[in-house]
């Protein structure tokens, strides 16, 4: 047995020269790689808002398309390979298959339009569904560039992402890839890895499943959305309901009641104005679509609206009763804090 005088010897001073002359051969390789990997995080930034509107057209859930993203780019860090080919087609690649994982289940998520007919002025909300079961809504910012075109916008409405939900989750990327990301059948076959064959096969029984969804305007009235924040927080409710189009909707998850015409409208208004009376509003951007952050009378956050306008009249009107929506928009939680900042 070695004596512990023995069992360790300092190195020589020839080794320790050669260790450290190893070590400032690897400097350049480190530098590289570190270079490397900030490059790829800024490469991986600069396709988030695409990736996301493509997770969020595919899941229905703002929430669930960000996690979407983060868990692509991780599997993007651990895997990406320059051979593989362009960045941006690996990462749709990627989303595309966390999409599919996440969408395992029988159930989708959809609007209350979608779930039974239209409620009658007296009738009770119902018990709520839980948060999964609801096509949700997604700040513009997230999921559009500014420069999109409006029919780019018009594939982030509610209606359009509820329709999409009827489809395969398959089906759903064939068609949101090809249709509204303009990826040819190759490129969409690559993805997806099968024939171009069976992707014009996918987008044809797409199109033809896929429930139609009537346009909106591309550009709203400024003055109209004025007249509709000073109608409804004086709870002006002739004019409220002058701003609705004829057969206009509104709905308010989580229940499943709704409400289709302007007089179904007006008398659930006059029936039930005093819980919204004194609300106050400050806009916000969701789904191409003007919003607002709805504010009770306390100056609690209270719902979320959004609206949908066509033929310069309100089609629909979505308020989200979840306050913890909020956050996502840049929202403050009290209509107090809001002017807080402002000063």
């Amino acid at each position: 047995m070695l004596s512990p005088d023995l069992d360790h010897q300092d190195p020589e001073p020839a080794d320790l020269e050669r260790r450290d002359a190893g070590l400032a051969g690897l400097q350049p390789d480190l530098e590289r790689r570190d270079a490397g990997l900030a490059g790829l995080e800024q490469d991986l930034e600069r396709h988030r808002a695409e990736l996301a509107g493509y997770c969020y057209r595919m899941l229905g859930s703002g929430f669930e398309a960000e996690d979407a993203v983060q868990e692509a780019f991780v599997r993007a860090w651990r895997t990406y390979d320059p051979a593989r080919g362009p960045l941006r087609s690996w990462l749709f690649h990627l989303a595309t298959n966390v999409c599919l994982d996440m969408l395992r289940g029988p159930q989708r998520r959809a609007r209350a339009m979608d779930l039974g007919p239209a409620a009658t002025p007296g009738a009770a909300l119902g018990e709520p569904l839980p948060e999964s079961r609801w096509v949700q809504p997604v700040p513009d910012a997230r999921v559009l560039d500014p420069a999109d075109l409006a029919v780019t916008r018009e594939t982030v409405r509610l209606a359009f992402v509820a329709a999409l939900q009827h489809l395969p989750p398959r089906q759903r990327a064939v068609l949101i890839l090809r249709d509204v990301l303009k990826w040819s059948a190759a490129e969409t076959a690559a993805l997806l890895a099968t024939t171009v064959t069976s992707v014009n096969s996918a987008l044809q029984r797409a199109k033809a499943r896929l429930p139609a969804v009537a346009p909106l305007d591309a550009d709203v009235d400024e003055e109209l959305l004025a007249r509709y924040v000073t109608a409804f927080e004086r709870y002006d409710v002739d004019t409220l309901v002058s701003l609705l189009h004829e057969d206009a909707t509104t709905s308010m998850p989580p229940f499943t009641w709704w409400l289709r015409g302007r007089e179904a409208v007006r008398a659930i208004l006059l029936a039930s104005g005093a819980p919204c009376e004194g609300s106050r509003l400050i806009p916000a951007r969701a789904n191409g679509c003007p919003a607002f952050g709805q504010y009770d009378a306390n100056g609690a956050a209270f719902a979320l609206v959004v609206l949908e306008v066509s033929g310069g009249l309100i089609a629909g009107e979505t308020t989200y009763l979840d306050p913890g929506l909020f956050p996502l928009f840049g929202l403050p939680m009290s209509f107090e804090a809001a002017h807080r900042t402002e000063g």
